[in-house]
């Protein structure tokens, strides 16, 4: 098949290309790299906002390369908002891929306004990004993305994809329970919840992942997004992980990489014992899983949900914690306290990642979503 995936989050769709590629498909990656994080592509699509210029050299190119999206067997979306414009500019440039090509995806990958609406509304999730059981979440980031994706030509955007396009891939437990909430019928009848098919992310094994533990200071390493610390909760993470670093100043080691390209993200992330990541999620991110393969341990999102959509009944690498700072501060102290769970969790870590994870098994996945349809 020849294949375009436009858009990029955390390294997916480039990772996704490069399975698919090996199963004899033909794939573009058209994105802006994710921003600073500057993943690779073989179509630029950044936008350089701060300057006049920048606009309009940013638009020459995306309309110069809409020629080059056409003829594909699939087309991936990453988000209803896969290129940096104003989500009104957005649908036509939908609807320009609709006509040109056979079939188009829209991943359920991250914030969109399903995401936030469901766990606003009908919360089926015990936590998220915007609940905490029936208690709403009030802090700024929670509220910017609402007053975003809600009663906004964001949502009208995301509602007109979703009911049009052919299948939705959601790569996480929490986003594939929330589009099960959808039943508005789409194209041909179809419900938006019909159309998802949950398929794990996709990860490149490194060829010596560090299983061993030298005896000495827990290596902890944080990352920190710019201006989504609270909103993914690494904010109390490192609080937590700071106290026990006064309490055991001998025993912990902390790492912090806030706002690096991806690149020397991986070299910060090299030689970790643990990571601290994702606090409101069920399940790991493409950081965590990174992590894991490397044989770092996740302390982070790991609930039964997300063992049992994969149907993993033997191995439990992922030190679980609940969405507040006491949870992540006992989880961490216990790990300290106990490194000789260390070894056994690292190894978990590494063959959960080969089992359910590699890029080439995920990949297959995906030809078969994209064949069905």
């Amino acid at each position: 098949m020849k294949i375009l995936l436009l858009g990029e989050y955390s390294n997916v769709h480039n990772t996704l290309a490069r399975g698919l590629r090996e199963l004899g498909h033909t794939v573009t990656v058209a994105s802006d790299g994710d921003g600073w994080k500057n993943y690779p592509r073989d179509i630029d699509l950044q936008r350089n906002p701060d300057s006049r210029t920048g606009r309009i050299s940013f638009l020459w190119r995306l309309f110069k390369a809409l020629p080059r999206m056409r003829g594909y067997d699939v087309v991936q979306l990453i988000n209803p908002m896969f290129v940096e414009l104003k989500a009104e500019r957005i649908l036509p440039i939908y609807r320009y891929l609709r006509r040109h090509n056979r079939k188009v995806f829209m991943a359920a990958y991250g914030i969109d306004h399903y995401w936030a609406s469901v766990n606003t509304d009908i919360r089926p999730l015990r936590y998220s990004d915007f609940n905490f059981g029936d208690q709403i979440r009030t802090d700024a980031e929670a509220k910017r993305y609402r007053d975003e994706w809600i009663g906004t030509p964001k949502q009208e955007l995301n509602e007109a994809i979703a009911l049009d396009c052919d299948g939705i891939p959601a790569d996480l437990y929490e986003y594939w329970a929330t589009y099960n909430e959808v039943k508005q019928p789409g194209r041909n009848g179809i419900a938006i919840r019909d159309k998802v098919r949950f398929i794990p992310l996709p990860i490149v094994m490194p060829e010596t992942p560090q299983i061993s533990f030298d005896g000495g200071p827990v290596r902890l390493f944080i990352g920190i997004s710019r201006g989504r610390s609270a909103y993914k909760g690494t904010d109390i993470m490192l609080r937590a992980a700071q106290s026990l670093k006064e309490k055991y100043p001998d025993r912990l080691e902390i790492r912090i990489a806030e706002g690096v390209p991806f690149e020397e993200y991986q070299r910060m992330m090299d030689g970790s014992d643990a990571i601290l990541d994702q606090l409101y999620s069920y399940t790991p991110s493409m950081n965590s899983l990174l992590a894991m393969s490397k044989g770092i341990i996740v302390i982070g999102g790991g609930e039964p949900e997300n063992y049992d959509i994969l149907g993993e009944k033997e191995l439990r690498p992922i030190i679980n914690v609940q969405p507040d700072g006491q949870s992540v501060y006992e989880q961490l102290e216990q790990l300290i306290l106990h490194p000789e769970r260390i070894p056994e969790l690292k190894r978990q870590s590494v063959e959960y990642v080969h089992r359910h994870h590699d890029y080439v098994k995920v990949a297959a996945q995906y030809e078969k979503f994209y064949r069905e349809l």
